[in-house]
């Protein structure tokens, strides 16, 4: 049969089987000039095929990165955090034979305890933290619904991370919110109003003095000493609190 009256599909078939052929032939002739070659060259031709199949491996990844945290780890951590943090405060004349008389948040930097201010908090308090160490306490500033204990310069306080205090500005409504009860009971909410000094929240009332977090654990307010629920005192408040006024020169 002339090959100018095959069909394209039969010149394509044609194309294949030579191709097929050729690569045959060529791995057996490979094979055998392998086979007679001296040692040394096919010491050499290993070498280049194994450091070729190393290469490759190195760019190809083999391994997949760690997955992100689930909304259920963040959740669970920020409640830890919360729980680290949370203290309460009793009168350091009856210690610990009488209930405590609130809970607050201790603020590691600042080696300080906040709570929501009440008429029956004593200025000297012995404040229990959460690995039950005990330490005394004496009343250092008071104002906007707020109380700050401070500690003596030698006490020993635990070690922790210091929460951050976000600011009402960098707060978003249907924000996430997680606090901790007096009572050890934990709760879920979320952000459903910020003015300048009180944040208000969907979380059931939890106790005043109790601390509220954001999903870092970090310090979004404490419950105020009222009736409303979900009030919080909002972290910039503390912070004002905290920072001593400038004096005149």
């Amino acid at each position: 049969m002339n090959i100018e009256e095959l069909s394209k599909s039969q010149l394509i078939l044609l194309t294949v089987l030579v191709n097929f052929v050729t690569s045959v032939a060529t791995g057996i002739l490979t094979v055998s000039l392998l086979d007679q070659a001296p040692a040394v060259v096919t010491q050499t031709i290993n070498r280049v095929v194994d450091h070729t199949v190393e290469t490759v491996t190195k760019v190809v990844p083999t391994s997949v990165g760690s997955p992100a945290p689930s909304n259920q780890d963040l959740v669970t951590g920020a409640i830890a955090a919360g729980a680290a943090h949370t203290v309460a405060l009793y009168n350091v004349k009856t210690g610990t034979t009488t209930p405590a008389l609130a809970v607050g948040a201790y603020l590691p930097s600042a080696r300080a305890i906040v709570t929501a201010s009440r008429d029956t908090l004593p200025k000297e308090v012995l404040i229990e933290f959460a690995n039950k160490a005990y330490v005394p306490a004496s009343l250092s500033h008071s104002g906007g619904g707020l109380a700050i204990y401070g500690f003596s310069d030698t006490a020993t306080l635990p070690k922790a991370t210091s929460p951050q205090l976000i600011p009402t500005k960098d707060l978003k409504l249907g924000q996430t919110v997680l606090a901790i009860g007096e009572d050890g009971s934990a709760a879920t909410g979320i952000v459903s109003r910020v003015g300048n000094t009180e944040v208000r929240t969907t979380l059931p009332s939890l106790g005043a003095g109790s601390a509220a977090v954001d999903l870092s654990g970090n310090l979004i307010g404490i419950f105020a000493n009222g009736t409303t629920h979900g009030l919080l005192i909002s972290a910039e408040a503390i912070s004002t609190l905290l920072t001593p006024p400038a004096t005149n020169s």
